[in-house]
């Protein structure tokens, strides 16, 4: 067996996420009251009582996925379940590189609250939106934003096969929704997300969480292998992480290549690990082999299951 966890991004949360499992294992309180004392924000308050503006204002939010998501690998790692390969959608890159060890508990904590913070602040005005187009190529995206007179809109997120994020303004995003489907899409989906994110409007917020990740420390030698979301590529001991992490804002993701790296490094267990099931569907749409098995871990029954399927198989 070969596992690869994967780590969700924005756009995954929701009101009560993590409740049960803090209620059920001393391990994810004990994470939760860690997070909370590092950053100052009671993260379970907001993860588990909302109310929903203050769950998605970008700060909380990135901080409330990592949190469930530390949480949950802690009891994995107690179960004595670990990743050969792992990565993350976006924010979930930060969650794969402190499960990896090349950054810490705690100066990983912080710099997702600081990139959250900085994200917040920094985000210029404008009435912002990002889309899923489902059932068009990469070149058909590419070429539907390119047709759009209403505004900024760019492919953000290359998630899989057929589904592609856009991010732009408002009105332009809704533009390229209709495009799209006159173009034969399947389905336009709008996201629960509030900013051009992978886009080059958020050149200043990488400026400055450059800035801060000048700070952090970072270990090279990694535990595990990481996929990077610019390039699909694994991230090798002469990485700078930190100017890597500074341009992935402004960057495109690749989740489409790091999902076919992990398949073809031979990953046959794919664990997502965090709130909502959206990597588990990327994973399906890549046409992997069927012998592939996916496993999504989001509450207190499906972390039991996941633990007792992983442990008959090993």
């Amino acid at each position: 067996m070969k596992i690869g966890f994967l780590f969700p991004g924005q756009g995954s949360q929701k009101i009560g996420m993590g409740k049960d499992l803090y209620e059920t294992y001393e391990e994810v309180r004990k994470t939760y009251d860690e997070v909370s004392k590092i950053t100052g924000i009671n993260i379970k308050q907001i993860s588990f009582e909302g109310p929903e503006e203050k769950l998605n204002e970008t700060q909380n939010t990135q901080l409330a996925i990592l949190t469930q998501s530390l949480a949950i690998l802690e009891i994995l790692h107690k179960n004595g379940i670990t990743p050969q390969m792992s990565a993350g959608l976006s924010l979930g890159e930060y969650t794969a590189l402190i499960e990896a060890n090349a950054i810490s508990f705690e100066e990983g904590v912080k710099l997702v609250q600081k990139r959250g913070e900085i994200m917040q602040k920094l985000t210029p005005e404008g009435n912002w939106k990002m889309a899923a187009i489902i059932g068009l190529g990469n070149k058909e995206v590419e070429e539907v934003c390119s047709k759009v007179q209403s505004g900024f809109v760019v492919p953000a997120n290359y998630n899989t096969i057929g589904q592609i994020a856009i991010s732009g303004e408002e009105e332009a995003v809704k533009e390229a929704g209709k495009i799209a489907q006159e173009m034969g899409a399947k389905k336009v989906m709008l996201l629960n997300t509030a900013g051009p994110f992978h886009t080059e409007k958020l050149l200043k917020c990488s400026e400055a969480l450059k800035k801060e990740l000048d700070e952090v420390t970072i270990n090279t030698k990694t535990n595990t292998k990481v996929i990077k979301n610019i390039n699909g590529k694994q991230y090798e001991e002469t990485d700078d992480i930190k100017a890597i992490l500074a341009k992935h804002i402004t960057s495109p993701v690749r989740f489409d290549k790091v999902l076919q790296t992990m398949l073809e490094s031979g990953i046959d267990t794919f664990i997502e690990i965090g709130p909502g099931k959206a990597l588990s569907g990327f994973v399906k749409r890549m046409n992997p082999p069927n012998d592939i098995n996916i496993i999504n871990i989001n509450d207190t029954a499906s972390l039991e299951k996941a633990i007792s399927e992983v442990t008959l198989q090993k």
